[in-house]
Formats: C-alpha cells, structure tokens, sequence
C-alpha cells in the first residue's frame, strides 16, 4: 500500500489579508483550511498528503481545540470562509457532542478533536502507514 506523507504545518501569517503558503503546496483550498485554523488558535495541526494515495480527498487536516466550544467555534468559521471563499458548502458531521468534528471541503478532509479524543483516536498513525509521528506546528 502507497504510504501517505505526513508534513507539520506551518502557521502565522506574514501578510494578515492571505492565507499562509504551505511547503510543497500550491492549491488554495489547504492554504484557506489552514489559514482558517490559525486564525481561531487551532492547536497542534498536522496535514497529511493523499494525493494519489486515496480517493477520499488529496489531504487530510487534523487539530485541536482547547474545548467543545472551540472545537465547535473552529468547524463552524471554517465552513463559513470555506463557502465566502467561493469553495460551496461543506458537509459537517459531529458539531452536537464536538468531541470530534470532520469538516468535509472535497478535496480537503478537516478533523477537529479536544486532545483527549484526538489521542485516543490518533488519525495521524492510522493515515501515517508506518511513517514516524506527526510533528505538530
């Protein structure tokens, strides 16, 4: 099986109007996901590369919030820049408990954890086929 590449995202904006590049990375739908998480403080971002390894989306974002609320808060800005940016309406399962929130974007997949469950779940070794631990931002 292909092996998905896992890159720690870089966060901070030099320009407060644009959405940060990533390393590698030209497609402005990950650069307004990831843009749209540090604004509202997500913490320990991770993307993972799918692109030619799934047919679920070419990448997967995984965060954290601090608490229900912001876990809340974060999925529900992102779904709202994600539409104003002109990338339709995005699928959000998960928002009543906010334990665990995936925003779908098409080709850009988005889960929002408190820490707790995010470790207990660990997404990034499960989609990381065998590559060492994801770095965190």
């Amino acid at each position: 099986m292909p092996q998905a590449h896992l890159e720690p995202v870089r966060t901070g904006t030099a320009n407060p109007g644009q959405a940060p590049a990533v390393a590698g990375s030209d497609d402005p739908l990950l650069a307004l996901v990831l843009h749209s998480l540090d604004e509202d403080q997500a913490q320990d971002v991770v993307t993972i590369d799918l692109e030619g390894k799934s047919s679920i989306a070419d990448h997967m974002v995984i965060a954290s919030g601090r608490s229900s609320r912001q876990v809340t808060a974060i999925a529900q800005k992102l779904a709202e820049r994600l539409k104003h940016g002109g990338h339709g309406n995005s699928r959000i399962e998960g928002l009543p408990a906010a334990d665990w929130v995936l925003v779908d974007a098409g080709g850009v997949v988005v889960h929002v954890f408190r820490p707790e469950v995010r470790s207990f779940y660990n997404l990034e070794r499960m989609w990381g086929f065998g590559e060492g631990s994801a770095g965190a931002a």
